[in-house]
């Protein structure tokens, strides 16, 4: 490319970049300072006796071959050639106007005279240590291959003259951070083989992915004369015809400001970065021991692990940047946006004005707790917690919460506290989740149960959580009862309305308790695959006894998909059982062998799940074993994940809507509690239900809406709550009164089933 612009897609401020005219960045009112703008060749960048060394709070070197080298590379093969074709026109063709590389910006160092001249690079790190590679990838091959004067020409581009060096690293006119300096050194040294622990990192996968292209390019194993002269085009390319922006502070200048400036903003910079180089600046400021500081407390952030990607919801993310996020929560006590936790972090410690140590101290405990979420044993609370519920349910929302509860150790919270604590937010969050309500609140409930927890202290942290979610009562917030368990899970069909993690780790759940307490015997195997029982494809070998009838068709098609018919089995029984009949000897009447679903069950799944089915199954599985084992998993449910009783105030579980706070105190609707009597708007209800003979009335809203005469308020079809027998709640009432209950409330089909008694 010869348009002056650089085509990578490239972190921070080394990216796209357009360079400005002389003095205009000084001009920007944010880089307050001094601020020196040149454009530079390599030549004149690398010419004299010069040190740019990357402060050790930087990030590492994060280039890749598909996002930097490449490119690069291809940019600067199209403009050597460029260069050639211009070279050989005779009338010398156009000029070859220079390929901008981008903008560094650089901080001068008091240096005492007679020492190399050194400059901290506070921003364009990746470029400057990338442009050392290629320029001593081209040197190694320029020396075996190419002229001896153009081997020179880039030779004192790469190394200062080790004679003035007071120290051997010195020689390197680029030295990177900390975690990169053995592979830059040895990569850099190309009289020996990079070893075989540093081979795999990113500095000597760059360094040899440019010898290797410069190689094929040049044809070095093909004509040794146009090998020479190709090199010689690449070496003037590589010296004149490349251009930084060099943007060089003067000694007082903001370093901080300009680098979060120019990396802040719309940069694909780390969240973790510009922290660190903020923190490590003060401490430097301070007149601390940078280096110490660094090594101690800051280095393990800056591996790979902590880069990694990871999911956030819907997102993936750094994980040292999820952990701030989580960190700052915590610390904070407000929500934290995933796009403001630098300058929260920021704005905290310029408030907070915290010794720099014990803050690194500080956060870098909280990490290595962090870091061990993924070790915690299943067996362990804080395991099945982490698994449960940030996994496989993917409430991440919670991860400032579980961070809060194991920063503290024994002695603070003590171990049955910790227990009682998750062991309640767990089972608030799978209720609700079954019971499909909504989780729009969950923020804010994190952090005013964060608020609660840090003023009452880590001693008593699980009787804090667990009464503070069963005192909470409006619609965002409460703790489904058992009987709102029932009520929704008996006929829903929970094969569509939970995504699969989160139905694995409900029958996981179950298998487990089938097993005995958590912590003896061995837990249920992950990664299962969801079985029906009854096929989904029933119609093929299960519908004998239906014969024709659509209305029991449609009735066993709801039946398949609720709990009592879900199982898990391994990947590869899964394709095996299928469509098959249940017992062996229809199987054998069908022509599919001699062996039926049972028996398979029997033979190859070790789950307790599956052998109870078996064991009081012989001869079939109908729909009457699925409702009866549905109402059984769910009464088991209730012993996983339970929930105190409420106090004798909070037996409502959730407030009425607020657009509607007359519903609550209808002045004319009463009952003398028999059923005898009831006044109120829904007293057309009330009477239409009293008149029914059938103990199982299953209605739409809207049929509801025609026995009432009048429309639903809009909180009946938007909160579940609305239609139960709760005090304060006149819809309920008005259906208790007269002698039945709502059941099986779906508010996405808006419909409900009335079922005779309370």
């Amino acid at each position: 490319m010869g348009d002056g612009h650089l085509r990578l897609a490239v972190d921070g401020a080394e990216g796209p970049f357009v360079a400005p005219a002389r003095g205009a960045l000084a001009a920007d009112p944010l880089l307050s300072g001094r601020v020196q703008a040149q454009t530079l060749s390599p030549a004149g960048l690398f010419g004299s006796h010069v040190r740019y060394v990357v402060p050790l709070f930087q990030r590492p070197y994060v280039w890749t071959r598909d996002d930097q080298w490449d490119p690069l590379w291809e940019d600067i093969r199209a403009l050597t050639e460029q260069l050639m074709d211009t070279a050989a026109d005779p009338y010398g063709g156009l000029p070859v106007p220079p390929h901008f590389l981008g903008a560094i910006v650089l901080d001068q160092q008091r240096i005492p005279a007679g020492f190399i001249a050194t400059r901290h690079v506070v921003d364009g790190q990746q470029r400057l240590t990338t442009l050392q590679l290629l320029l001593d990838a081209a040197q190694s091959v320029v020396e075996k291959h190419g002229a001896p004067m153009d081997a020179q020409a880039l030779r004192v581009l790469i190394l200062n003259d080790a004679a003035i060096a007071q120290h051997p690293d010195q020689v390197y006119k680029v030295w990177p951070t900390d975690r990169d300096q053995d592979a830059f050194r040895a990569a850099m040294d190309d009289d020996s083989e990079v070893g075989a622990s540093l081979a795999e990192t990113r500095i000597a996968l760059a360094h040899s992915f440019f010898v290797t292209k410069i190689a094929t390019w040049a044809g070095v194993e093909d004509d040794p004369d146009a090998t020479v002269q190709r090199l010689g085009s690449l070496v003037r390319a590589l010296r004149d015809h490349l251009k930084l922006v060099v943007i060089d502070l003067e000694p007082g200048d903001n370093a901080q400001v300009i680098f979060e400036t120019l990396n802040h903003r719309g940069s694909r910079l780390l969240a973790a970065d510009l922290v660190k180089n903020f923190l490590f600046q003060i401490a430097e400021s301070q007149r601390a021991d940078v280096a110490a500081l660094y090594r101690a407390h800051w280095r393990e952030l800056d591996s790979d692990y902590w880069r990694q990607q990871v999911a956030q919801g819907r997102f993936y993310r750094p994980r040292i940047d999820v952990f701030l996020n989580h960190w700052l929560t915590m610390t904070l006590l407000h929500e934290v946006p995933a796009d403001r936790v630098f300058v929260d972090f920021r704005d905290f410690v310029r408030r907070t004005k915290p010794p720099i140590a014990e803050l690194l101290i500080t956060v870098a405990s909280d990490a290595a707790v962090y870091a061990q979420l993924d070790k915690l044993p299943y067996g362990s609370v804080e395991g099945r917690f982490h698994y449960r519920i940030l996994r496989a349910m993917n409430s991440g929302v919670v991860g400032p919460l579980l961070l809060w509860m194991l920063r503290w150790d024994e002695q603070l919270m003590p171990a049955e506290q910790r227990t009682k604590a998750l062991t309640a937010l767990e089972s608030w969050i799978v209720r609700r989740s079954l019971c499909r309500a909504t989780v729009k609140d969950l923020n804010r409930l994190v952090v005013d149960l964060l608020k609660a927890l840090d003023k009452a202290g880590p001693e008593i942290a699980g009787d804090t959580v667990e009464n503070y979610l069963a005192a909470q009562t409006t619609d965002s917030r409460f703790w489904p009862t058992d009987a709102m368990l029932h009520d929704t899970l008996e006929h829903t069909r929970l094969y569509s309305s939970l995504t699969r993690p989160r139905l694995r780790m409900v029958l996981e759940a179950l298998e487990d308790s089938m097993r005995g307490p958590l912590g003896e015997g061995q837990p249920c195997p992950r990664n299962l695959s969801v079985e029906h029982v009854m096929p989904q494809a029933w119609r093929e070998h299960w519908g004998a006894d239906i014969d024709g009838d659509e209305v029991a068709a449609l009735r066993r098609d709801q039946a398949v998909h609720t709990l009592g018919n879900l199982t898990l089995v391994s990947d590869k029984l899964n394709p095996t059982l299928s469509n098959r009949p249940w017992a062996d000897a229809e199987a054998g009447d069908r022509g599919l062998g001699s062996t039926g679903k049972r028996t398979y069950l029997l033979r190859h799944s070790q789950l307790t799940l599956n052998s109870e089915i078996a064991a009081g199954n012989q001869s079939s599985w109908t729909e009457q074993d699925i409702t009866d084992r549905t109402s059984k998993l769910i009464d088991q449910m209730t012993t996983i994940w339970t929930r105190p009783a409420p106090p004798p105030a909070m037996t409502q579980p959730a407030t009425l809507a607020p657009e509607e706070p007359a519903e609550a105190s209808d002045a004319d609707d009463t009952s003398d509690g028999d059923g005898s009597a009831h006044t109120g708007k829904y007293r057309a209800l009330h009477d239409w239900l009293r008149q029914q003979t059938q103990d199982h009335l299953p209605m739409s809203f809207e049929a509801v809406e025609e026995v009432l005469g009048l429309a639903l308020p809009e909180s009946a079809r938007t909160h579940l709550p609305h239609w139960y027998g709760y005090d304060g709640t006149a819809l309920g009432r008005a259906i208790r009164d007269a002698g039945w209950k709502a059941t099986r409330v779906d508010l996405a089909d808006e419909r409900v089933v009335f079922v005779r008694g309370n």
